[in-house]
């Protein structure tokens, strides 16, 4: 096997970004894609087989272009842009990259950072009821919050409601001290969580206050019809086909709704259906509701989540069929 070797020119100023801290990133890229890499001054010499080489390069012009919009390169953007010259998509990340939704309060751009995560935010502008379905870290909810805060500063919307059913998460908590919404308020930690990174907590309680934010158990939701608002429900997994139809049928004119769930982590009692499942095979084919599918490509946490899901999903692949093999083998009671 031929080796051969390329220099790319990097800017000084962009050297620390693009190779990272201790050159991690330039680690990675050698172990990932079996090339060696030397870098000296504004240079950068790639070594190995021609195909290894050219994606290398590749990975390199677009973390170089990433860093001259402004961007901090992530260990993120470095192992999507590895898996995207896998897929001859290369040139899909600076795409992704120009797709912004808003600053957060501390000016730090809001995007979509996967093929994924880019086409989830298309369907949320194009589509009235949108069901973000996908595991832990893939930016489901914080996305949905970044296009609701900005539907409500462009005046798109009169105010947001966030909602979420108020289950255990597998724990049994007791009584809770304290009033009604010191009750709920732990169970809707994560909506607030996201929104004060993109309002800032001043504005965010000055909203409140005015009733054009509301972040309220999803039981509250019975009763009422929601015109010209933005819409989310957290973690659809847990809730039953009841109330899902409960909430779909709050919708009024004017209003836009974001569901969204993880399939793999639901708190309901064994047995229950969940009414994610049930919307998504009752509601596919209606124009004007979209599903977009996350998967752990799409994580965006940090890497080790990305491993953590891919691992369970193997594990619930191989074990699923062995427990339905005892089930189907167990004999009926003479």
């Amino acid at each position: 096997m031929a080796i051969i070797e390329t220099i790319i020119d990097i800017p000084a100023e962009h050297a620390k970004n693009v190779f990272g801290r201790y050159d991690e990133f330039i680690k990675k890229i050698e172990r990932t894609l079996n090339v060696t890499i030397v870098a000296r001054d504004n240079e950068l010499k790639i070594l190995g087989a021609d195909l290894s080489v050219r994606k290398a390069k590749s990975v390199f012009s677009q973390l170089i272009e990433l860093s001259k919009r402004g961007s901090i390169i992530e260990e993120q953007n470095v192992d999507y842009a590895i898996a995207l010259s896998f897929e001859e998509k290369e040139t899909a990340i600076l795409e992704i990259d120009k797709d912004l939704i808003c600053h957060t309060i501390n000016g730090k751009p809001i995007k979509p950072k996967t093929l994924g995560q880019k086409k989830y935010v298309d369907q949320i502008r194009h589509n009235m009821i949108v069901f973000g379905v996908g595991p832990a870290g893939t930016g489901k909810t914080y996305l949905a919050m970044a296009m609701a805060v900005t539907a409500f500063k462009n005046g798109d919307v009169n105010r947001i409601i966030l909602t979420r059913p108020a289950i255990e998460a597998g724990e049994k908590l007791g009584f809770l001290p304290g009033d009604l919404q010191s009750k709920v308020d732990p169970y809707l930690r994560p909506l607030y969580d996201a929104l004060y990174q993109i309002l800032g907590a001043e504005s965010f309680q000055r909203n409140m206050e005015k009733g054009l934010i509301e972040v309220a158990p999803l039981a509250y939701m019975r009763g009422r019809t929601l015109d010209n608002a933005y819409i989310i429900l957290d973690e659809a997994q847990n809730t039953t086909p009841a109330q899902m139809k409960m909430f779909l049928t709050r919708i009024g004119f004017g209003s836009k709704v974001i569901v969204t769930g993880d399939t793999t982590q639901k708190d309901l009692p064994q047995g229950m259906k969940s009414g994610l499942d049930v919307a998504a095979k009752v509601l596919n084919n209606i124009d004007g509701i979209a599903f977009s599918f996350l998967t752990n490509k799409d994580v965006v946490r940090h890497p080790l989540v990305q491993k953590i899901v891919t691992a369970y999903d193997e594990y619930e692949k191989v074990s699923q069929p062995s427990v339905l093999k005892k089930k189907t083998e167990r004999k009926p009671h003479k």
